[in-house]
């Protein structure tokens, strides 16, 4: 599989480039911002494509089969930048994507997304910026999953989650180096076609989790 992972030099993102280029199924191009992260892609083993999710990035998409969206705009940035990155962004990729002949696309989403009312006032941007990108996903044609995770965290990957439409603990955390492990099996495991779910750390192997959606 030939996959383009959409902010890969972000946190999650370079975790997800290191997942599948460990998988010898993938064969990964990995759209970074700036010229200077071009060299820490190569060497984790991914092909570099500079582009940037504000501009013409429509190249990047070439002789791609699947797109992992991992971009985002940052908590340090305001919400101008969460509009143009989290939602105007990923509408961009997801058009793109239909327009490429591209059947498989991964979101990266975020827990809450399902209602930006009901969040704390200072996420409600971010998650309707997530909303919307998630909807037009759906609505796309693209064979998608969407992945919501909870709080996340820097710590080691355990390996193992909770899964599901809505999790019990929506206040529990997950690592990020679990979510990117989700978002790379996702690419493979039919069960997390068309479905979104809800990610926090738990007792279920990775693989399981996702093949019991």
């Amino acid at each position: 599989m030939h996959v383009l992972v959409i902010g890969a030099a972000g946190t999650t993102g370079r975790l997800v480039v290191q997942s599948l280029v460990e998988n010898i199924q993938h064969h990964v191009k990995a759209m970074v911002r700036k010229t200077d992260q071009m060299t820490d892609m190569e060497k984790l083993g991914a092909k570099p494509i500079l582009a940037d999710l504000e501009q013409d990035f429509s190249y990047a998409l070439n002789d791609v089969n699947a797109v992992i969206f991992a971009a985002g705009s940052g908590s340090a940035t305001g919400p101008d930048k969460t509009t143009s990155v989290d939602r105007d962004g990923a509408i961009k990729a997801i058009d793109l994507a239909v327009s490429h002949g591209i059947e498989r696309f991964v979101m990266l989403s975020s827990m809450g997304a399902d209602r930006p009312d009901a969040g704390p006032e200072s996420m409600q941007h971010y998650l309707q910026a997530k909303h919307d990108a998630d909807a037009h996903l759906m609505k796309s044609g693209l064979t998608y999953t969407i992945v919501r995770p909870g709080m996340l965290t820097n710590e080691k990957a355990a390996g193992k989650i909770e899964a599901a439409a809505q999790v019990a603990e929506r206040t529990k955390s997950i690592s990020r180096a679990d979510v990117a492990e989700v978002l790379v099996q996702s690419l493979l495991t039919e069960k997390t076609e068309s479905r979104i779910f809800e990610i926090v750390e738990g007792d279920m192997p990775i693989g399981e989790a996702l093949k019991n959606l």
